[in-house]
């Protein structure tokens, strides 16, 4: 396996208590999830079996394996008495691995629809905070044969350093079938509450200016943590959010909502993007077009015919704000090899013109990214392997933690190869992400390209889009607009 790094956390030598401890903003994400906003992603990979069949041992023996090298995934949270600093990563001596891995089955006829179903029903309940935080799921009945796994993993888990998303450990670019390797792991003792304490207490002796804002973030209120953890995001972004001075447009995508979710699946060919991109670019042209571009036309299209079917008033200047991940990378620096940082865009949902949409949103686009810092389809699917799950998960890190006036909803849209990926000995058909839904947002959208094809996830909130698969009808269409018009 390439691009997994092992912790580093160490043991304080004086007081035995570990001292791997949760930075300020991965602790942000425990404390600001609550009832209806569950701090975790996802995605929903689909699956052909050999002939020799699949079954929920081959899972377990895979996972197992591979987790060894992510000792992350057999750890759990413990936070320290009081909160007077960060919670620490703690190994869980009842360490289950059935209970992580888990098997279901759709009823015949196993279609799309049930299975879109079962993601948004399980993706709605929150992980355990006593156990690691993630699950997986075998899915088995699809149609044709088929069966998907899906996985969930907390925010605070997948900081792309330490740990990876666990869609990304299971995959590799060969088939092979998976023989169990003999375990070694052995826990070691978790600290008590005692030893929790003087680690803290010893650390800000150590280091008085990280602990007091440490102790600083753990007894504030949410309202003042997310300013802080704001802060800190604009100070990763820097000038590239220069749009996000003002606050969001109003929208019917900026609600209130419940904790329970509705996902909408879809797939399209990556060739059809391609080539919109190659007839509205013109050599003598000042612009510079890409698929990219092209996806978010196609979702400003969607949504645009999805207000006006919804009665919502749609005037040429109208817009909706989104904040679009985009990933970084400094080839001259392997251990920044994950790294996201976004861009703000105003997609013209107020535009009729398909071809006059694209430009503009390829002109918001071309104004925003850094070509020092921007990285090509090819590059950005080798950084670790099979990297969507992961640039995914950062990604929603940065949306999670930015104020939800500044955008009306996420997009993320990771490049990923484009040639097999397997699972074992079983190909991988599809990849969509389960991306999650911040406070005050009812959508959230996820792309993920791979083998020749564009599958787009959407996440939405269960009482207030109801009507989200006709969204995913409205941005097909779009698409389709796009390349008669161009």
């Amino acid at each position: 396996m390439t691009g997994i790094r092992v912790p580093t956390g160490s043991w304080n030598e004086n007081m035995g208590a570990v001292a791997d401890r949760l930075s300020s903003l991965d602790a942000s994400f425990l404390y600001l999830e609550d009832n209806t906003t569950p701090m975790h992603v996802g995605s929903v990979m689909t699956f052909k079996p050999p002939q020799e069949g699949f079954e929920y041992d081959n899972v377990l023996d895979l996972v197992s394996n591979r987790i060894a090298f992510v000792p992350r995934y057999r750890q759990k949270v413990r936070f320290t008495p009081g909160r007077i600093s960060n919670p620490v990563w703690v190994d869980d001596r009842d360490f289950d691995i059935t209970y992580h891995v888990r098997r279901s089955a759709l009823p015949k006829p196993g279609t799309t629809a049930q299975l879109e179903e079962f993601v948004g029903r399980i993706q709605s309940r929150a992980l355990d905070r006593s156990r690691p935080l993630w699950e997986l799921y075998l899915v088995e009945g699809l149609q044709g044969g088929r069966f998907a796994i899906v996985t969930k993993t907390h925010q605070a888990l997948v900081d792309g350093v330490n740990a990876i998303d666990i869609g990304q450990v299971i995959v590799d670019p060969e088939a092979s079938r998976e023989d169990q390797i003999p375990q070694t792991w052995r826990p070691r003792a978790e600290p008590s509450s005692v030893e929790l304490l003087a680690d803290s207490v010893w650390s800000a002796v150590r280091r008085p200016g990280r602990a007091l804002s440490e102790g600083v973030s753990a007894i504030s209120n949410v309202h003042t943590l997310g300013r802080r953890v704001m802060g800190t995001a604009t100070d990763v972004l820097g000038a590239i959010a220069r749009t996000a001075t003002s606050p969001a447009p109003s929208s019917p995508l900026n609600t209130s909502g419940g904790g329970y979710r509705r996902f909408v699946m879809l797939e399209s060919k990556l060739a059809d993007y391609q080539k919109v991109r190659s007839r509205v670019t013109t050599p003598t042209a000042n612009e510079h077009i890409t698929v990219h571009d092209v996806v978010l036309a196609a979702v400003a299209g969607g949504l645009r015919a999805w207000l006006m079917a919804r009665g919502q008033a749609v005037d040429s200047g109208a817009t909706v704000r989104a904040m679009v991940p985009v990933s970084t990378h400094s080839i001259d620096d392997e251990s920044e090899a994950d790294q996201v940082t976004a861009c703000f865009v105003d997609l013209p949902v107020g535009e009729p013109n398909a071809r006059m949409r694209l430009h503009q949103v390829a002109y918001a686009m071309q104004q925003q990214v850094d070509s020092r810092t921007a990285v090509g389809a090819r590059s950005l699917s080798a950084l670790s392997g099979f990297a969507p799950p992961t640039l995914h998960s950062l990604g929603a890190r940065l949306g999670s933690a930015m104020s939800r006036r500044m955008f009306n909803l996420v997009i993320t849209n990771v490049p990923g190869p484009q040639h097999k990926m397997y699972a074992a000995d079983a190909e991988m058909v599809g990849s969509c992400p389960v991306i999650p839904l911040g406070k005050g947002q009812a959508l959230a959208i996820g792309l993920t390209s791979y083998n020749g094809k564009v599958f787009v996830g959407l996440t939405a909130d269960r009482d207030t889009m109801p009507d989200v698969e006709m969204l995913g009808q409205c941005i097909e269409e779009a698409l389709s607009e796009l390349m008669i018009e161009s």
